[in-house]
C-alpha cells in the first residue's frame, strides 16, 4: 500500500481511501496504491466487497497535470498506467462500489467508471472536462462513458467538457444510487446489498450503444457545434471521434483508438498552449513582493459612484458575490436608468437560466441607489466609474478622501488613465488603486489590478483576493498609458487601419483575424465599442506623439462624418435595426480616396501579412512591456489578452504564440515590417536580445526571477 491510499475494513466491507490533498490526483504512487489495495481485497476470502472514497473534500479531482509535461518532455514513465489499474478493478472478483463527494473529473471519473458500481452525494459533480486543456479522456473514458449514458451524453460530456450535477448522472445511468447524509455509511450500506450479487464490468455494457442511424445523427450534430462554439478547437473532434469508435468497434479496438487521439492531441501545439493558460491562470495570482500572508482588509460593503454601463456591471459583480453596494449618480433620471439597465440585465440572465429569480432578488436588495455621499462612510471599498476624463476623476477622489473612513480602498476603473495623477488628489495614495473591469462588466473574467506607487501591499493583496471572490481573474500591472492591455491594443487597431489604408479590405482585415481565432476581428471590435472612445483618446495624447511620425487617419475621418459604429448605425460596416454587420462599400471607397490624397500607395495584401502584422504588433509592444516591468511576467499579459481581449486560448496568448512560432522568426519578421513601414515597428529590445540568444519570453521570467 502506498501513503497515499489506506486500506480498512468493517465486517467484510474494505474500506479503500485515497488521501492525496488536496485534490487526490491521480499522482504517481496513487494508481499503485489502489492497485495493492484491490490485489489484497481480492484475495481475502473474509471481504465480500469494496467502497473506494477520497479523503478530504474530494473524490478524485482529475490526474496530475503536470504529468502530461513530463509525457511530451519524454521524462514520464515507469508508473502505473491508469488503464491498466481500471482494468484491474474492473476485473476484480468482488464488487467495488465508488463513492463520490466533491468531484469527480477527468481522470477522476475515469477512476468511477471501472468500479462495478457508483454512488454520490448530491452536491457531488463528474465530467470529462480534458477538452480545455486540448486533449480528450486517455483511459477510457470516451469508451465506458456511452456504454453507461449512451452515445448522445458521452459526445455532451467529453466535447464540451462541462460538469454535470450527481442528479443528472442518476438520470443518464452513470450512478446508481445517491446517498443522503453520510457518504461513507450509505456507501457500505449500499455495498452490503449487493454484495453477492454478479459483478458486472462496465467494458462489457452494450445495451445503450444505440443503432447506427440513431448515432449518425448525434455525432454529425455534435460536431457541427464543436465547429460553431469551439471554433478552431481540435480537442472536442478528436473527442467525438473517439466516442463513435466505442459504438462500432469492440472495447480494446476503441481504446487503441482513443489512445492514439490522446497522444496526437497531447503532443500538438494547442494543448501545450492550454495547459500554460490552466498553470498561467494559478500563476498571475502570486505576486513576488507580497508574501502569502499580507493582511487583507475585510471588505463587507462597497459603494460605486457611476451608474453608466460599467458602474452599473460592477454594482452587479459585487451583489452577485453578496456584497451589498452603494450606487451614485450626479442626478435622478442617470440613477433611475442606471437600475432599469440592471433589472434589465438581470432579467436577461433569468430567461437564459443563468440565475434564478430568487437569487436575481436577493441580488437587487444589495444594490441601494443613491444620489449623494452621505452614507459613504460606511463602505470597505468604493470603485469610481464615472466618465474618463482626468479632472472628473481628481474631483470624484477629492471627495472620497473627504467622506470615506480611514483604511477604505478607493479604486478608479479607468483603462487609460495615471493612477498616480489620480492618486494624488487624495491625502491616502496609499489607499488607492486601479481596478480595470472590461465590458460588460458582469460577463468580462478579467480584471486588471493596476499598481500606483504608492498602494500598500494589504490593499493590493486585498483586490488580488477580492477578485477571485467577484468570480474574476485579477492580474496585478504597472501604471502606465493604457497599462497593459489597452496598450498593446492600440497597436493593433492602429495596424489593422493601417492595413485598410495601403489596400485591404474591412472584410479582410476582419476575416483573417477571425480565423487566427480572434473573437471578432479588430474593425468589428471599433464599431462594437465605439470609435469615437479611440478618438477621443488619440485626441487627448496627440501632443505626445512624435511629430512626422505615420498616424492611423481613417478611424479619425470617420468619426468625423458621425459614423461611430454600431450606436450610429455606421461605422467600419452599415448595421441594420437588430445591429447586424453588413460590409458597407462607400468605406472602401473612401478609405481609397484619402489613401490617395495622403499619398499611400495601394496593393494586394496577403492574409498571412494581416496576421502577422496585427500579432506581430501586440508582440512588439508586449515586449516593451516586459522589460519595462509593467507585466511581472509573460504569462501574465497573455491571460489579460485571452481574458480581455478574445484571444484565442488554443494559442496560448501574443506572448506564448511567438514563443511557439519561434522567437527568431518573430525578430525576422519585425525588422522587415521595421525596414519597409518606419520606426513604429523598431524591435523592442528585449525581442531581439532573446532572438539573439535563442531564448523565449517565457525565459525572461526566470531570468527576472534569477536575479530579483
Amino acid at each position: 500500500m502506498s501513503d497515499l491510499v489506506q486500506l480498512a475494513e468493517e465486517n467484510g466491507i474494505a474500506i479503500i481511501t485515497i488521501n492525496n490533498p488536496p485534490v487526490n490526483a491521480l499522482s504517481p504512487g496513487v494508481p499503485e496504491g489502489i492497485a495493492a489495495a484491490i490485489e489484497q481485497m481480492d484475495k481475502d476470502a473474509s471481504v465480500k466487497a469494496a467502497v473506494l472514497i477520497g479523503g478530504g473534500k474530494t473524490f478524485v479531482a482529475g490526474a496530475d497535470i503536470k504529468e502530461f509535461g513530463k509525457i511530451t518532455a519524454g521524462k514520464s514513465g515507469g508508473g502505473l498506467e491508469l488503464p491498466t489499474l481500471l482494468l484491474k478493478i474492473e476485473d476484480c472478483r468482488k464488487p467495488v462500489v465508488m463513492a463520490i463527494h466533491g468531484s469527480a473529473f477527468g481522470g477522476g471519473l475515469e477512476l468511477a467508471m471501472s468500479g462495478h458500481y457508483r454512488v454520490a452525494v448530491p452536491s457531488a459533480q463528474i465530467g470529462q472536462p480534458e477538452v480545455k486543456l486540448g486533449i480528450i479522456p486517455g483511459a477510457a473514458g470516451t469508451q465506458r462513458l456511452p456504454r453507461l449514458a449512451g452515445a448522445a451524453k458521452a459526445v455532451e460530456m467529453c466535447a464540451d467538457g462541462n460538469p454535470i450535477k450527481a442528479l443528472d448522472a442518476l438520470h443518464a445511468g452513470i450512478m446508481d444510487r445517491l446517498i443522503e447524509g453520510d457518504l461513507l455509511t450509505g456507501a457500505i450500506a449500499f455495498a452490503r446489498e449487493i454484495a453477492d450479487k454478479p459483478v458486472r464490468k462496465t467494458r462489457e455494457r452494450n445495451e445503450k450503444l444505440g443503432s447506427a442511424e440513431e448515432n449518425d445523427a448525434i455525432f454529425a450534430t455534435a460536431r457541427e457545434n464543436a465547429r460553431k462554439k469551439q471554433r478552431g478547437m481540435a480537442a472536442p473532434l478528436a473527442a467525438i471521434d473517439a466516442v463513435e469508435a466505442a459504438t462500432k468497434l469492440p472495447f480494446d479496438e476503441g481504446c487503441k483508438i482513443e489512445r492514439k487521439l490522446f497522444m496526437d492531441c497531447l503532443f500538438s501545439d494547442q494543448s501545450k498552449a492550454l495547459i500554460h493558460v490552466f498553470f498561467g491562470e494559478r500563476e498571475v495570482a502570486k505576486i513576488p513582493d507580497i508574501p502569502k500572508d499580507t493582511a487583507v482588509i475585510p471588505v463587507n460593503s462597497a459603494a460605486v459612484v457611476g451608474a453608466g454601463t460599467m458602474g452599473g456591471g460592477i454594482a452587479m459583480v459585487l451583489a452577485n458575490a453578496g456584497v451589498p453596494v452603494l450606487l451614485k449618480e450626479a442626478d435622478q433620471a442617470a440613477l433611475d436608468k442606471g437600475i432599469a439597465n440592471i433589472q434589465k440585465n438581470y432579467a436577461t440572465s433569468v430567461k437564459r437560466g443563468r440565475f434564478t429569480q430568487a437569487f436575481v432578488d436577493e441580488r437587487l436588495k444589495l444594490i441601494q441607489p443613491t444620489l449623494g455621499y452621505d452614507s459613504f462612510a460606511s463602505a470597505d471599498l468604493v470603485i469610481e466609474a464615472v466618465f474618463e476624463g482626468m479632472a472628473l476623476k481628481k474631483e470624484v477622489f477629492a471627495e472620497l478622501d473627504r467622506v470615506c473612513k480611514p483604511g477604505a480602498i478607493l479604486a478608479s476603473n479607468t483603462s487609460t488613465l495615471n493612477i498616480d495623477e489620480i492618486a494624488s488628489s487624495t491625502s491616502r495614495p496609499q489607499a488607492v488603486i486601479g481596478t480595470h473591469f472590461f465590458s460588460p462588466a458582469n460577463v468580462m473574467r478579467l480584471l486588471e489590478i493596476v499598481r500606483g506607487k504608492a498602494s500598500s501591499k494589504e490593499v493590493i493583496a486585498t483586490c488580488m483576493q477580492l477578485s477571485k471572490k467577484i468570480g474574476k481573474i485579477g492580474v496585478l500591472v504597472g501604471n502606465c498609458r493604457g497599462f497593459v492591455g489597452n496598450r498593446m491594443f492600440h497597436p493593433y487597431v492602429r495596424e489593422s487601419v493601417f492595413l485598410l489604408e495601403e489596400g485591404a479590405s474591412v472584410e479582410a482585415v476582419d476575416s483573417a483575424m477571425y480565423e487566427f481565432g480572434m473573437a471578432m476581428g479588430p474593425l468589428a471590435v471599433g464599431d462594437l465599442a465605439g470609435l469615437d472612445v479611440g478618438w477621443r483618446i488619440r485626441k487627448e495624447y496627440r501632443h505626445l506623439e512624435k511629430p512626422g511620425i505615420r498616424q492611423a487617419f481613417a478611424g479619425d475621418s470617420l468619426c468625423e462624418m458621425g459614423r461611430y459604429g454600431q450606436k450610429t448605425g455606421a461605422g467600419w460596416y452599415k448595421y441594420d435595426e437588430n445591429r447586424r454587420a453588413l460590409p458597407d462599400p462607400e468605406v472602401t471607397q473612401l478609405v481609397r480616396k484619402w489613401a490617395a490624397e495622403a499619398g499611400i500607395a495601394q496593393r494586394q495584401i496577403s492574409r498571412e501579412e494581416i496576421v502577422d502584422r496585427c500579432v506581430y504588433a501586440l508582440v512588439n509592444e508586449g515586449a516593451r512591456i516586459l522589460e519595462d516591468g509593467y507585466a511581472l511576467r509573460a504569462v501574465d499579459i497573455d491571460i489579460i489578452y485571452l481574458n480581455g481581449y478574445g484571444f484565442p486560448a488554443y494559442r496560448g496568448g501574443p506572448m506564448w504564440y511567438a514563443d511557439a512560432v519561434g522567437l527568431k522568426k518573430v525578430f525576422d519578421r519585425v525588422e522587415e515590417f521595421h525596414r519597409r513601414h518606419g520606426e513604429l515597428w523598431e524591435p523592442a529590445p528585449l525581442l531581439k536580445r532573446l532572438a539573439e540568444e535563442g531564448k523565449k519570453f517565457a525565459d525572461f521570467n526566470k531570468e527576472q526571477s534569477a536575479t530579483a
